[in-house]
């Protein structure tokens, strides 16, 4: 039973935050939702339950930051983009299912950005030969 304390009401809120997700994944995929709505929910369902992060979580205070600041605001505006009846529909979808999806698509995405930043970084701290 929650007794109403912080903890209880964090992982409360933790648990709806990860349904919502799982419901913005569904929504994206929905012929109901309009293209630019199904857009922005997948991009951000992607992120948010990539295996990977942009920033990794090992890099002190910013690994954390995608998740703690920029994610929940933009999850709650794909929220609000979302029809409020189908969203409710996705909700109840989204607690059905017991497994969370993984998107491999954005895992890849993230990778192919983090060697290509790799490949610049090395490009341009590269010894160049001294002409002259």
């Amino acid at each position: 039973m929650d007794d109403g304390s912080l903890p209880s009401r964090v992982r409360r809120w933790a648990r709806s935050v990860k349904r919502d997700v799982v419901a913005l994944w569904i929504a994206s995929r929905d012929p109901r939702v309009p293209w630019y709505v199904k857009a922005f929910c997948a991009a951000i369902a992607a992120y948010a339950l990539s295996p990977i992060d942009l920033i990794p979580d090992f890099i002190p205070v910013l690994g954390y930051l995608d998740e703690v600041i920029l994610l929940p605001p933009a999850i709650l505006l794909a929220v609000r983009m979302v029809p409020a009846d189908l969203m409710a529909e996705f909700r109840a979808e989204a607690d059905r299912r017991s497994e969370r999806p993984v998107s491999k698509i954005a895992a890849a995405v993230i990778i192919v950005l983090w060697i290509g930043a790799a490949g610049l970084l090395l490009w341009a701290l590269w010894p160049q030969p001294s002409t002259g």
